[in-house]
């Protein structure tokens, strides 16, 4: 698998499972609704989890453009594979 497939589907599982339970927490007539903030954060914390299991042998999992240009930054990723990753990551939080 390609970086940037990798990103793309590691970043739209991330927002997909995080949008997810904020919606489930906010809208009415839900099961969740009205949970609070706990359950907010402990499902995002499992949506970052889950992604970063997901994609992390094939593309290292940065699933954020910071950090992608944080590890660029520090010389820790081939400047040429960049444009690969951010697209991947933008693609996939649209």
């Amino acid at each position: 698998m390609s970086p940037f497939l990798a990103e793309f589907l590691g970043t739209a599982l991330l927002v997909l499972l995080g949008d997810g339970v904020v919606a489930n927490v906010v809208l009415r007539q839900t099961k969740g609704h009205g949970s609070g903030w706990i359950v907010i954060t402990a499902g995002w914390a499992m949506a970052v989890t889950f992604a970063v299991y997901c994609v992390n042998a094939f593309s290292g999992a940065h699933l954020n453009p910071a950090v992608t240009l944080g590890l660029a930054a520090t010389g820790r990723l081939d400047a040429t594979a960049i444009p690969a990753y951010l697209a991947g990551q933008l693609a996939g939080a649209f």
